[in-house]
């Protein structure tokens, strides 16, 4: 069968909001096709299906502004409680 699925990471320096990058990878059959990558604040695509998406998916400004969200919501509040462990 085919298998899609989909990974959220943060890439960080520090702990302050400026030095987080939150990336949201959407992968089928082992390939990344398509990538929210908050840094250019959009999604990009790699292959022909993926620019579909990516073309689609950016034009849904409520999804955008959640994912653009992510970084704070997400990574934020992990990476204060990751450093606070450390």
């Amino acid at each position: 069968g085919f298998m899609m699925y989909w990974v959220s990471r943060c890439n960080f320096n520090s702990s302050e909001l400026k030095d987080i990058e939150y990336i949201r990878s959407y992968y089928f059959r082992k390939v990344e096709v398509t990538r929210f990558d908050s840094s250019v604040g959009k999604y990009i695509g790699y292959t022909e299906y993926g620019v579909r998406n990516a073309e689609e998916w950016n034009k849904d400004k409520g999804n955008l502004a959640t994912m653009r969200a992510q970084k704070e919501t997400y990574c934020h509040n992990n990476i204060g409680v990751d450093y606070q462990v450390a």
